[in-house]
């Protein structure tokens, strides 16, 4: 047992995804920040011109695929590291499944 968990705690592989964990643990709080912009500024087009703004609509949109991306790594749930460690189209790929209803 107890030489099973030195093994565990010199596999490289571990202590790299602890500094991605960390790293995207920063991006998504900036990430969560810039939804609530979203949030904000969609609540004022509503008030302003009785519409959501269509351009907001689809950054929004992005923002939170892409936190979605961040959530299933860091929760180990996929070994595939998100933007900017990888394409930007693994977030494009995920909104194109939300719309055929996957």
């Amino acid at each position: 047992m107890e030489e099973e968990l030195q093994d565990n705690l010199k596999q490289v592989s571990t202590w790299k995804r602890i500094g991605f964990i960390l790293i995207f643990a920063v991006m998504a709080g900036v990430v969560r920040t810039l939804i609530w912009v979203v949030v904000l500024l969609q609540i004022a087009a509503a008030l302003i011109t009785g519409n959501t703004n269509r351009h907001i609509l689809g950054f929004g949109q992005k923002l939170a695929a892409y936190l979605y991306h961040i959530m299933l790594f860091m929760t180990f749930n996929t070994e595939q590291v998100p933007f900017p460690f990888s394409d930007w189209a693994l977030t494009e790929e995920a909104i194109a499944n939300q719309g055929s209803g996957r």
